[in-house]
């Protein structure tokens, strides 16, 4: 996946269109992410001991890869790879497509 946790993405189709916010999760097994603020439920959780109340909690839930995309400058941006260095030195580095600036 070319979206790792850490990233500020925006959001490109759903209920939740054109949102920003961070990856806080990566689920590469099935090509989704967990953005903080975005796709959020309301799940029911029970009490824990007897004499307590249970609550109603937000939880974001997954949104897949493909509906989101990496922001940069404010404008969501295709991402690519390059190659840095020469021989054992040489690394695989993320670079926005349209400007070619490392991400």
């Amino acid at each position: 996946m070319k979206i790792k946790k850490g990233d500020t993405v925006v959001v490109r189709t759903g209920k939740d269109k054109g949102k920003t916010g961070t990856v806080s999760l990566t689920l590469s097994a099935t090509h989704q992410v967990v953005v903080e603020g975005v796709n959020m439920v309301k799940r029911h959780r029970g009490s824990r001991r007897s004499r307590s109340q249970g609550q109603i909690i937000d939880k974001p839930m997954p949104i897949s890869v493909s509906n989101v995309a990496l922001t940069e400058g404010g404008k969501a941006v295709r991402v690519g790879y390059q190659f840095e260095g020469e021989g054992e030195k040489r690394k695989k580095v993320r670079v926005a497509r349209p400007s070619g600036k490392k991400i």
